[in-house]
């Protein structure tokens, strides 16, 4: 009876095993400049997204799709054109900022309007910064485009997604950043000495390291830490719902 038992607990034990090890990474990026589509829900630009306003960063799936929601079924509303996304009017060279929540080695980062390839920038297989900025060359395309930024991971098979609607043409370069929804780029390896935690309520600043359930103001707003860090330029509380929630 001892075998029985024994046997069957094992196997379960090995099952067990072998699923957290094929459990993929949790996914850690997108574009927040010019505002991709999960970070207009994030900010809640455009009303309605479900799950993605709370996880803008998890748009991850396998490598060579062409899709906004990375065949994530309840992020599907980012792959529906009629939603009424607003088009950032930019000019005919264009900077995307890219914030991430985790630093994973890297392949490359690809651009695309529709299944034309129109950037390509090597990772040299290492570990970005927090932020990441490319500059693109849009001057043969004008009026209203989808562009699709890829993240594409060095050592797994998987790559993150940002579907960014923009109006090419009807600006000279990017709009000016707001603190709110456009980060400024900072150089890829930011450096910040951390400080003691604020007191509970105080106001976000960068430089600051920060608990889960610290709670802090910032654009008017009160917000609580969802994961332990250290705040740089960049990770103001609207742009990584990731690390905190609103109030």
């Amino acid at each position: 009876m001892r075998r029985r038992i024994t046997l069957p607990l094992v196997a379960t034990g090995a099952m067990v095993s072998t699923l957290a090890v094929a459990t993929p990474a949790q996914a850690h990026g997108y574009v927040s400049s010019p505002p991709s589509r999960q970070a207009l829900c994030a900010q809640n630009r455009v009303p309605d997204c479900g799950q993605i306003r709370w996880e803008p960063q998890s748009v991850e799936g396998h490598k060579g799709l062409r899709n906004c929601h990375a065949n994530i079924s309840h992020f599907a509303v980012l792959n529906d054109d009629n939603r009424g996304w607003p088009a950032t009017s930019v000019g005919t060279t264009v900077t995307f900022t890219w914030v991430n929540t985790a630093m994973h080695a890297t392949r490359d980062w690809e651009y695309f309007i529709g299944n034309t390839r129109v950037a390509v920038f090597s990772g040299g297989g290492r570990q970005p910064g927090a932020t990441v900025s490319h500059t693109v060359n849009l001057s043969g395309y004008q009026g209203r485009q989808k562009l699709l930024a890829v993240w594409n991971i060095s050592d797994t098979a998987n790559a993150f997604y940002s579907c960014v609607d923009l109006q090419v043409g009807g600006g000279g370069g990017n709009p000016t950043p707001s603190p709110t929804t456009n980060p400024p780029a900072p150089s890829p390896t930011p450096t910040v000495a951390p400080t003691t935690n604020p007191p509970s309520g105080g106001t976000w600043a960068a430089g600051r390291a920060y608990a889960v359930g610290d709670q802090v103001t910032y654009g008017g707003r009160s917000y609580r830490c969802r994961q332990a860090h250290t705040a740089i330029a960049g990770w103001e509380p609207p742009n990584v719902p990731a690390l905190w929630s609103q109030l």
